[in-house]
C-alpha cells in the first residue's frame, strides 16, 4: 500500500508559546484529517541528539550513568548529547564522546536516524559506532554529574533486554550493534 505525501492537515493558526536556546513550543489551531477542528502542539529541537556508542576491540562499550531532570530518575546510557544545527553531526559526536568518557576514536560509522518523539516534537537523533578507542581525559559539562562504566557489549544487550536501560537512542544504538553482529557486518 502506497502512503499519501501530501499533509491531511490545515493548519488555521500558529502561537509561538515557549522559546529557550534548546526548544520551542508551538501551538496550532488545525483541522484534522477526518475534517474536525483541533489543537495540535509541537516541540522544535534547536539541535540534533546525538548518541555514539563506542566499542573496544574486546567487545566492551562504555555507558554513562546520570540522573536525569525530566524523567526524574537515574539513566544509564551509551554517550549522548546534541548537535548544534549547521555543524557536522559528526564533529559533535565525536566532542560528545570526549566530553563524557574521555575517549577518542579513530573509526566511526553512522549507525542509524531516529525520530525520537515524532508525535510532538522534530527531534532527529543520529547514532555512530565509535571503534579504535583511546583513552584521554573526559571534559563534562557543568550541567553533567556523569559516572562512567565499562561493560562487555553481552552485558549491556543483557540490560536492553531485561528492560534495565529504557533510554531509546541507547535501546536503538545496542539492538542495530547486535543485528549487525548476527549479520557479520561488525
Amino acid at each position: 500500500m502506497q502512503h499519501p505525501e501530501e499533509n491531511p492537515w490545515q493548519i488555521v493558526s500558529e502561537k509561538d508559546i515557549y522559546d529557550n536556546p534548546w526548544i520551542g513550543l508551538t501551538e496550532y489551531q488545525v483541522i484534522n484529517p477526518a475534517g474536525n477542528p483541533g489543537i495540535y502542539g509541537k516541540v522544535h529541537f534547536k539541535n540534533i541528539a546525538i548518541g555514539v556508542l563506542p566499542l573496544d576491540e574486546e567487545m566492551n562499550t562504555y555507558l554513562v550513568g546520570q540522573y536525569r531532570f525530566a524523567l526524574g530518575q537515574y539513566s544509564w546510557e551509551i554517550p549522548e548529547g546534541g548537535g548544534p544545527l549547521g555543524v557536522d553531526p559528526l564533529e559533535s559526536a565525536k566532542r560528545e564522546l570526549l566530553e563524557e568518557t574521555g575517549l577518542k576514536a579513530a573509526d566511526w560509522t553512522e549507525l542509524q536516524h531516529l525520530h525520537l518523539s515524532n508525535s510532538v516534537s522534530d527531534e532527529l537523533c543520529i547514532i555512530y559506532l565509535a571503534q579504535n578507542l583511546q583513552q584521554f581525559e573526559a571534559e563534562p559539562e557543568d550541567t553533567e554529574q556523569l559516572i562512567i562504566k565499562k561493560v562487555p557489549f553481552a552485558e549491556l544487550y543483557r540490560m536492553v533486554c531485561d528492560g534495565g536501560i529504557t533510554d531509546s537512542v541507547t535501546v536503538a544504538a545496542v539492538l542495530k550493534i547486535r543485528i549487525m553482529q548476527l549479520e557479520g557486518k561488525l
